[in-house]
């Protein structure tokens, strides 16, 4: 129990001991990219505090806006954190991470690019979206009332009706299908059309 405890304490004074080093560290070197690597949270922290303020004046040149800089360098640091088991840096620390912060910005200003010219196109067809709307609205209204009012005819005359209209069937063909005079198929579809005329009036005018 006693080594044990020993064996901890030794390796925070060792820790404390690099950390007090990492002071006069150069933050580009090979051996902060180590301690990145193994999550050390010192390292991070002396990372953080070297470049943060740098990378973000770096990055609101490109963005203009201070505030999406911070977030787009903070970004940076979380998912340097996050990736450090795959992390490889061929170049020097500082290059790459300015090269990184390079890159998010233009990944950022061309989705911006992307959503502006989406909204020109919104905007430009804004008017004709809303009368196509109306006009599909203005549409669906009017066939749910024609099959309303069709499906409220005297049964006899619907049945007629719709073979005349929806099956394409000639007054003498219906008239010989149904066994009815010519003259009878002709009343009932007269009939049909008068009555739908009156309901349907508020949409179409309808014609023999």
């Amino acid at each position: 129990m006693i080594q044990n405890a020993c064996h901890i304490i030794g390796k925070q004074l060792l820790f404390l001991k690099d950390k007090q080093n990492w002071k006069h560290l150069n933050p580009d070197s090979k051996f902060l990219v180590n301690r990145l690597k193994r999550g050390e949270e010192a390292a991070y922290e002396m990372l953080f505090k070297e470049y943060y303020q740098m990378l973000t004046v770096f990055a609101n040149r490109y963005i203009q806006d201070l505030e999406t800089s911070k977030e787009l360098v903070q970004d940076l640091f979380v998912s340097l954190y996050e990736k450090r088991n795959s992390l490889e840096i061929n170049s020097s620390l500082k290059s790459y991470l300015f090269r990184s912060v390079h890159n998010r910005c233009i990944n950022m200003i061309n989705a911006k690019k992307i959503r502006d010219k989406y909204a020109e196109y919104v905007n430009a067809n804004m008017n004709l979206s809303e009368n196509s709307l109306e006009e599909e609205v203005y549409l669906s209204e009017m066939q749910q009332a024609i099959y309303t009012a069709i499906s409220e005819l005297p049964p006899k005359c619907r049945k007629i009706f719709k073979m005349n209209r929806f099956e394409g069937l000639s007054n003498n063909d219906i008239a010989e299908q149904l066994s009815l005079s010519k003259r009878t198929v002709e009343t009932q579809i007269s009939k049909a059309l008068k009555i739908l005329r009156v309901k349907l009036e508020p949409y179409i005018a309808i014609s023999n």
